[in-house]
């Protein structure tokens, strides 16, 4: 059993869709290090305002498909993210994430660097709601390993 004491639980929906929605809000920059052999990831967000933040997660599958996952980060200075990328070996995925604010509802569609757009919705707590209309979906793939981004960085190294 995995303890969840320090964990945040995600549990998003993934879709792939034909276009970014209206309503985007923000563009954030995002580089993610997939550390080759482990469920750990070193994320720098580079954002609108020209802040950068940079974290080590750490990624716990709560059931055998990526549906719900347990989430613990740590936040990481300049000398401790040189560290880490330095000496960790990881696979890189490179994305704009758009951040969509439409009818109540946030969403965020990923631009990966081939052109790929890829939707996700972060249902938290509460039952899977529907998919807004507006979100332009190709396919639901959140069952999908290929679509993790752990399998993305892989597929693109």
């Amino acid at each position: 059993m995995v303890s969840l004491k320090y964990a945040v639980v995600e549990r998003e929906r993934r879709f792939l869709v034909a276009a970014v929605p209206d309503g985007v809000r923000e563009v954030w920059e995002i580089e993610d290090r997939y550390v080759d052999g482990a469920r750990l990831r070193l994320r720098e967000v580079r954002k609108p305002d020209g802040s950068v933040q940079r974290k080590l997660g750490h990624k716990v599958r709560l059931h055998d498909d990526p549906s719900e996952v347990a989430c613990t980060s740590l936040y990481l200075d300049d000398a401790e993210w040189a560290l880490l990328t330095d000496r960790l070996p990881a696979r890189t995925l490179r994305k704009k994430r758009h951040h969509v604010h439409r009818d109540g509802v946030h969403v965020v569609v990923d631009e990966l660097e081939d052109g790929t757009l890829l939707a996700e919705i972060d249902d938290g707590e509460a039952p899977a709601g529907p998919v807004p209309a507006w979100l332009d979906v190709v396919a639901e793939v959140s069952g999908d390993e290929t679509w993790t981004g752990a399998a993305l960085a892989a597929k693109h190294a």
